[in-house]
């Protein structure tokens, strides 16, 4: 498998006021939409967003649904630098995002805000990429070892730096073996006291890039991920499998 993580989908219940949260208080910028009959997806970064770097895109679905956040799914992480987490955080609050956890709570190490849907954002603390870049998303599994066997297996992912053993919970981070650090991470948080989680469905996917579609999609089947929708069945414009625990990954092509 070849590909860095293409974006991270998650669903909005108001698009022009979750455009407007993340461009005020993110800086993000627009940098793709598509407009159907039924939903709209729009894509959002920084201006400046690396090139193998992440995007956000927010899903608008037409008919007025609401969401439940679920837990399977825990965060985006967004970076800002070293030495301006404090300051970050002021800027927020300033603007009027809501107090969540702000650095004093979380040890000056990161803090949270929630976007307007309730979707939880990590801030933390990176000497690379762009302000308010993407850093990783967060996912909560039900066995460690299973889901890390996954992503080596099915993707060709390595384990990176960060993993964070505590006295109730691990966290390992995934990614590409060659994949620059501006490239988004994902995290698997792992809670000892066996859990179990609902999925919800106020978050969508992950998308992993990847050369060729079908290609991709054949070696997936030949290590037996889920074979949950196919490229025929998605126009050969895309695919989607699932991992151990149900998290939809979207397989997708970028020139």
């Amino acid at each position: 498998m070849d590909g860095t993580f293409d974006h991270v989908m998650i669903r909005v219940e108001d698009l022009e006021e979750s455009l407007g949260w993340y461009q005020t208080h993110l800086d993000y910028e627009e940098k793709g939409r598509w407009e159907a009959d039924t939903f709209t997806n729009v894509f959002l970064g920084p201006e400046d967003v690396h090139e193998d770097g992440a995007l956000l895109e927010l899903t608008y679905n037409h008919d007025g649904r609401s969401y439940e956040i679920g837990d399977a799914w825990g965060h985006v992480a967004v970076r800002v630098p070293e030495d301006a987490l404090q300051e970050s955080y002021d800027q927020l609050m300033a603007e009027g995002v809501e107090d969540y956890r702000d650095p004093d709570s979380c040890g000056n190490r990161y803090a949270f805000v929630k976007d307007p849907d309730g979707h939880e954002i990590e801030i933390v603390k990176r000497d690379h990429g762009a302000k308010w870049s993407i850093d990783h998303t967060m996912v909560r599994v039900e066995d460690a070892d299973e889901a890390l066997g996954y992503w080596t297996r099915k993707f060709e992912y390595t384990e990176v730096p960060g993993r964070w053993e505590a006295d109730t919970f691990s966290n390992y981070f995934v990614a590409p073996e060659d994949a620059p650090e501006e490239a988004m991470k994902l995290e698997l948080t792992y809670n000892y006291d066996g859990r179990e989680y609902t999925m919800g469905d106020g978050w969508g996917h992950v998308a992993v890039r990847v050369d060729d579609l079908d290609e991709a999609w054949d070696d997936l089947m030949t290590r037996e991920a889920p074979d949950y929708r196919d490229p025929a069945s998605c126009d050969h414009n895309y695919a989607f499998t699932k991992d151990q625990d149900g998290h939809e990954v979207e397989l997708v092509t970028r020139d």
